[in-house]
């Protein structure tokens, strides 16, 4: 799959520039991104599918790593020094097949292993630690193109890699799997469920709070101002300028000049549902409208009753 998502944004690039009289290799680091759209909209000879093809690619392949990864937090480490005995119990009764292994803290990755690795393979002689089992791991920048990543794993033949911030520590892991479902679009087998589940949601919903400003953006219909975080989690803490609580709930504004239709809604909210740790894991999103105005009353007011006279 990772083969031919590469092989199509590739052959999408040499056709755009076949197709207009330039040379797909000549002076290729001279053709900026903005430079490639403008070529994309101005030939006549793509259909609306080619076209949509080619603007999906671009603008999912320019996203970065840090932006489609696991964040550490998610991600099941083995230590080093872990007996295989042990590792097998625990890989038995997890959903992945290949863990990163590290020796000592989070930031001291040293290899992985597959499930292969622990659970298919001769009873030894003598004890046998996780870290005599590792394989080598990739290591990627944050900042890394999804793209330009994808298409290096897929050149080095790794499927797994470790993303590393800006200050040399582990930020999380990507798979070939997530920066494929980037630029693809969500692939479904018997562990993700029926398709369709993933799908644009009406309001109220309820979402991952781990889900990155465009998803949530493209499943739930509301846009999310830029900021110092990645994910709609983020959104809500920084929104709220402490940690979180079940129960919070955040205001989203809606700009004015937005608003065509006296029916759209001036704003949105979410409202924390749960946590995991410090992380909010759960929130739901609604639709927050503003108090009707008072209606004015036309014509003569009815008449009022005259109190009963009582004792002054």
């Amino acid at each position: 799959m990772a083969r031919l998502v590469v092989r199509a944004a590739d052959g999408a690039t040499r056709r755009v520039t076949g197709l207009l009289g330039a040379s797909p290799t000549a002076g290729r680091e001279r053709i900026s991104e903005a430079e490639l759209r403008d070529l994309v909209a101005a030939n006549t000879l793509l259909d609306a599918d080619e076209r949509r093809i080619i603007d999906e690619v671009l603008v999912a392949g320019a996203r970065m790593v840090r932006e489609v990864m696991v964040p550490r937090t998610e991600v099941v480490f083995l230590p080093a020094g872990l007996p295989v005995a042990e590792a097998q119990r625990l890989v038995r009764t997890g959903p992945h097949t290949r863990y990163p292994v590290v020796d000592g803290t989070h930031d001291d990755v040293v290899g992985l292993v597959h499930l292969r690795d622990v659970l298919l393979r001769p009873e030894p002689e003598r004890p046998v630690a996780v870290g005599e089992l590792t394989r080598e791991v990739k290591r990627l920048p944050g900042s890394k193109r999804v793209l330009a990543a994808l298409t290096e794993m897929r050149r080095e033949g790794h499927h797994l890699a470790v993303v590393v911030d800006e200050y040399g520590g582990t930020a999380g892991i990507v798979t070939c799997e997530d920066l494929v479902e980037e630029l693809v679009g969500e692939i479904h087998d018997e562990e993700h469920g029926p398709p369709g589940e993933d799908g644009p949601a009406g309001l109220p919903a309820v979402v991952d709070g781990r889900l990155n400003l465009a998803d949530f953006a493209e499943r739930t219909g509301v846009p999310l101002p830029a900021g110092p975080y990645e994910t709609v989690g983020g959104f809500v803490m920084a929104a709220l300028g402490r940690l979180p609580v079940a129960g919070d709930e955040v205001p989203v504004a809606v700009d004015p000049a937005d608003v065509a239709d006296p029916t759209d809604p001036e704003g949105w909210l979410l409202r924390v549902l749960a946590l995991d740790g410090r992380r909010v894991s759960r929130l739901v999103v609604s639709v927050a409208r503003l108090p009707e105005p008072r209606r004015e009353v036309s014509g003569p007011l009815p008449p009022v009753p005259a109190r009963p006279a009582g004792p002054s």
